[in-house]
């Protein structure tokens, strides 16, 4: 009898659209990969191997880290594990080590594919979440829709994030400039857990602006919008090309990280996380989703090339 082993990161669900192609990973709901021609607008990760610094993961049911994994909620204690145990903090919610699949009654495509999760209860986390996230590929680039439900008897604390890395094109991140919509930034301790907030003044990217020696992972507020009621963080390329992300004004908050010193992505993109609220919100409540039973959260954000 001869074995198959499947890669680490689960089936693989393809996207075709013209020229544009993407992968979504079954462990995680990941994208793995979104290219337009030859051009990479997302940096891929390899489908035989671990994502680096969550590359590509859905953040459910809270985004970036929460301060010693535990927090109280309606009268209780509870304590996840902590799945950062240098900065003692539970980074990037629960959802990114499980696998998604695909919904019944949803019609096969080729540019489009729907994946869901009924989140396991555990003892730090005792609430019965059902995700359902949609990735479609059109003309405009790739749509992302995301809509959590509360299937449980009692309300839930949530929030959620996205985690793709913007790709330079094939340049190094030094030449590549930054637009960010964002007017704020949040201060940080040494644990990169909220302190305040403050202009983000040497770090403000509403003017593009080079990354040459820069930095970065930092979360933004005080977000800017076009006029279609979007925020967007581009990395322009040398050759003029833009890898883009955006969100709509289901989140409020962008998390930038160019990767500095972290294996795997030190400085080869740049980390563009929309989100519904920054780090440690189980504990200070900053934008804090409370979810009740039967109640459902949407979210919708997207990726492109110009």
């Amino acid at each position: 009898m001869s074995v198959t082993t499947p890669p680490p990161t689960g089936t693989q669900y393809r996207l075709v659209h013209g020229d544009q192609r993407a992968t979504i990973t079954e462990v995680g709901a990941a994208l793995r990969e979104y290219a337009v021609g030859d051009r990479d607008v997302i940096v891929p990760f390899d489908a035989g191997g671990l994502p680096p610094a969550s590359h590509g993961a859905v953040l459910v049911p809270w985004p970036n880290r929460l301060g010693d994994g535990q927090y109280e909620w309606d009268g209780s204690t509870y304590q996840v594990p902590l799945t950062e145990p240098e900065r003692r903090t539970a980074l990037h919610g629960l959802s990114a080590w499980e696998r998604w699949t695909p919904v019944p009654g949803v019609a096969e495509r080729p540019d489009s594919v729907t994946l869901g999760l009924d989140l396991v209860p555990i003892k730090g986390y005792p609430f019965q979440l059902r995700s359902v996230i949609t990735y479609t590929l059109s003309v405009a680039g790739l749509h992302v829709h995301l809509a959590t439900t509360n299937i449980g008897d009692r309300a839930a604390p949530y929030g959620t994030g996205f985690h793709p890395w913007l790709s330079p094109g094939g340049a190094a991140v030094d030449e590549c400039t930054l637009r960010l919509d964002a007017a704020s930034r949040v201060t940080t301790d040494d644990r990169l857990l909220p302190t305040g907030t403050e202009p983000a003044g040497d770090l403000d990217f509403r003017t593009p602006r080079s990354l040459a020696g820069i930095a970065l992972d930092d979360a933004y507020l005080d977000i800017t919008r076009d006029d279609e009621g979007l925020s967007w963080i581009q990395l322009a390329a040398p050759d003029g090309r833009m890898s883009a992300v955006w969100m709509d004004d289901s989140m409020d908050t962008w998390q930038v990280c160019t990767g500095d010193g972290i294996p795997g992505v030190n400085r080869n993109g740049v980390a563009a996380e929309p989100m519904t609220c920054i780090a440690d919100a189980f504990r200070t409540g900053d934008r804090l989703v409370r979810l009740e039973p039967g109640q459902m959260h949407e979210v919708v954000w997207g990726a492109t090339l110009l």
